[in-house]
């Protein structure tokens, strides 16, 4: 059942028309429970796109074995979809930063305020990202610390690869997730794969930790596949690698790589005079989870992200 939550006019004849699909299950005294899927905050953000028409296609083909309420919102910014831009196109303002919004405020506050009052009183809400043009992540749930005791329990069952404590991003006060999690409502941060891309195997990794989170809710009864256990980052140290130099980015390694200190990770290099300008080296072992897809980089642009101090065999286990 298709819903409109939120319809705004756009003083050059277009509207805002953010929309929410509703999978009821078959026996009403089963509507006690609730999950919402939300994506599309940022426009140049797809993989949430995938995760969203294979959660609703599965559900769907199985109607039977739903005992809850699904809310499935693909696009909270559709204009930064339709333009594929990260922000609200004309007003150029980051949506996520507009949470938990305001009945009486302007028009984004208005359509934030609405979203927050559509999704509160789930059970738990996922809120499903992709990393930007530029780099490219591992499947990973972000937990403020804040909220970390409710929600690790969560996190554990999502089939990722890490979860990430206290990611800065996820902390922001004005974030869709936290505003949730302040009203109550536990509420993942998903990110995965890179910008303007739609990785099928990511969004099938994540879509079954979705169905295994619903399984341990009661929302679903069908079968579901084993899941991974996560790497959590609070066993480690997040370590950032920035470029020295302007110039071009060769990794040495692959994506979602353990990498062990002295391991060369790769090079940043001038392509007028073939001088190699830096040369990065671990220097702890770690699992890099987040690695530089475009090459171009200029001083100071992240090269990847490793989580240290972790044993290899921590992984999957």
């Amino acid at each position: 059942m298709i819903e409109t939550i939120a319809e705004i006019e756009l003083a050059v004849g277009e509207k805002i028309v953010v929309k929410r699909n509703r999978i009821l299950p078959q026996n009403k005294e089963d509507e006690t429970k609730r999950i919402a899927i939300v994506s599309g905050i940022h426009g140049d953000e797809l993989e949430g796109q995938y995760v969203c028409y294979e959660v609703a296609r599965r559900l769907t083909e199985h109607p039977e074995l739903l005992h809850g309420i699904v809310d499935i919102y693909p696009a909270l910014n559709p204009l930064g979809l339709e333009s594929a831009k990260r922000s609200v196109p004309k007003l150029e303002m980051d949506m996520n930063r507009m949470f938990p919004g305001n009945k009486n405020g302007n028009m984004m506050e208005r359509i934030a305020a609405s979203i927050v009052d559509s999704i509160a009183g789930a059970d738990v809400c996922v809120d499903v990202h992709a990393s930007d043009t530029e780099v490219r992540e591992i499947p990973q749930v972000r937990v403020s610390e804040e909220f970390a005791d409710k929600m690790l329990p969560y996190a554990k069952l999502m089939n990722v690869d890490m979860i990430w404590m206290n990611a800065t991003a996820t902390v922001h006060e004005a974030t869709l997730a936290h505003s949730m999690n302040v009203l109550g409502v536990p509420t993942l941060v998903v990110e995965m794969g890179l910008g303007m891309r739609i990785n099928t195997k990511y969004g099938n990794q994540v879509t079954e930790g979705i169905f295994n989170l619903m399984k341990e809710l009661g929302i679903w009864s069908g079968k579901v596949k084993q899941t991974q256990f996560p790497v959590i980052s609070t066993d480690g140290e997040v370590e950032f690698i920035r470029a020295d130099h302007t110039g071009v980015f060769l990794p040495s390694i692959e994506h979602n790589h353990y990498v062990h200190r002295g391991d060369l990770i790769g090079r940043v290099v001038n392509t007028y005079t073939g001088q190699i300008k830096q040369e990065i080296i671990a220097k702890k072992d770690g699992l890099v989870f987040t690695l530089r897809e475009y090459p171009m980089v200029y001083e100071g642009a992240l090269l990847a992200r490793i989580l240290t101090d972790i044993e290899s065999s921590e992984r999957g286990n």
